[in-house]
């Protein structure tokens, strides 16, 4: 895994601050061809990249929208993958638009155009890394994990197909994940 650190700080989750005892992780996708880290976190620390535009989310309501998320996983400016925590993981993110924001770590996965194989094995690799350095953190076991999607069919999360809509386009789904993961806690 490669983690790396740029809190939030002017985002208003951040700033409001509520602390939380993570019971699990949601993972999440962005829906946007777009695999870049720069577009969601900023300033550029000098291997990020520069967004541009400045509508990455370090910014009170990034869209307008109140949403934050725990961590980015995506590319840096030189194509290589990493992990950005964006927010302390115990304090409560808003990332599912429902009860999950005050029980699970929220970690949003930047999409590409979906088709790419080797992007897509590589953030899948990279999502088992982290959700294994935090289930070690938090005494937490492959049952706590789910996905936007599996959030909202038991009622703690608004109604997204992320990550399912992804994941399937290439042969695996949360059941196959959470397998890996306890795999990967059971050996490392």
């Amino acid at each position: 895994m490669n983690l790396k650190k740029l809190i939030l700080r002017n985002n208003e989750c951040y700033k409001v601050g509520k602390i939380f005892e993570p019971k699990g992780i949601m993972l999440h996708s962005t829906g946007a061809n777009n695999p870049w880290l720069k577009r969601y976190i900023g300033p550029n620390d000098g291997i990020l990249g520069t967004n541009k535009y400045n509508n990455h989310w370090n910014q009170f309501r990034p869209d307008g929208r109140q949403v934050c998320v725990h961590a980015f996983i995506g590319k840096l400016e030189n194509g290589s993958i990493a992990t950005y925590q964006t927010l302390p993981w115990k304090i409560k993110g808003w990332h599912c638009g429902g009860k999950a924001n005050n029980s699970h770590i929220g970690i949003e996965i930047c999409e590409d155009d979906l088709n790419n194989e080797n992007y897509f094995k590589s953030v899948y690799i990279e999502s088992l890394e982290l959700c294994v350095y935090l289930c070690k953190i938090y005494n937490l076991t492959e049952k706590d994990i789910l996905c936007h999607s599996e959030g909202f069919k038991l009622g703690i999360a608004s109604n997204h197909s992320d990550v399912m809509h992804w994941f399937s386009r290439h042969n695996k789904d949360m059941d196959k994940f959470r397998f890996e993961l306890k795999h990967l806690l059971n050996y490392c």
